[in-house]
């Protein structure tokens, strides 16, 4: 065999192996804010279905500020400034709650639940599951921690507590379990710690925080989720939640 044809036959095997590569990536990945028919059987129900914002409003209105908006089929907190919190039109107790988020350089944001109406802010009553640039952002609360309560144990790699966050631009996954028995913190699939809501050593690390003071806060087994929108531009996408069994 000639070198040409030697040339030729390299040409197809790579061009064959790279559509092999496409149309795998194509078959794995579905279609954004949509569910699959193994989830749906699940009980997972969408909370952002992609094209408007049904079944969101801010927090203690009937409206939607500017700042937030549908762009590119996420939900995005665009002007930060005029934005505030978001939350659902409905409330949950025991969930799983799976999204990924593309936070901005230096951006913070955050994930409330169990808010009700009965605190002057969301996170008067909800506890936050933190999202910030861990590289940029000014507060010291990194991404995935239970804010002023928990964080993860330290990666004996860096020295520092772990961090599985995606640089600034990329998309992250988050995984954030509230059941009674136990409650899970997970982000790029690298779960981060797990606590149980009013036991005894959540309640003691309530009354050491900030939250101490707050009658409210944690107080509710029920409440809307929220997305913190006054911090930095952040999106949002495939945001799912499925019930769990008290």
């Amino acid at each position: 065999m000639n070198q040409k044809c030697i040339a030729a036959l390299a040409l197809l095997t790579f061009t064959l192996a790279a559509c092999a590569t496409r149309d795998a990536a194509h078959a794995n990945n579905s279609k954004p804010n949509t569910l699959t028919a193994k989830e749906t059987a699940a009980g997972w129900k969408l909370l952002f279905n992609g094209e408007n914002m049904t079944g969101w409003h801010n927090f203690k209105t009937d409206t939607i500020r500017p700042g937030w908006q549908v762009k590119d089929g996420t939900l995005a907190c665009l002007d930060p400034k005029n934005a505030g919190d978001l939350v659902t039109a409905e409330q949950f107790d025991w969930f799983e709650l799976e999204l990924e988020y593309n936070i901005s350089h230096a951006g913070n944001s955050g994930i409330m639940y169990h808010v009700t109406d009965d605190g002057g802010a969301a996170w008067a009553t909800g506890p936050e599951f933190q999202l910030e640039d861990n590289v940029e952002a000014h507060d010291p609360v990194r991404c995935g921690w239970l804010y002023a309560l928990y964080q993860p144990p330290d990666d004996p790699k860096t020295g520092k507590p772990l961090d599985a966050t995606k640089p600034v631009g990329e998309w992250n996954h988050v995984r954030l379990v509230i059941s009674p028995k136990k409650c899970e913190h997970v982000i790029n699939g690298v779960k981060y710690f797990d606590y149980v809501l009013g036991s005894e050593d959540f309640n003691n690390r309530v009354a050491k925080s900030k939250f101490g003071k707050m009658a409210t806060f944690a107080k509710f087994n029920r409440g809307y989720i929220a997305l913190q929108g006054d911090h930095g531009q952040v999106a949002f996408r495939n945001i799912k939640i499925r019930p769990l069994a008290k």
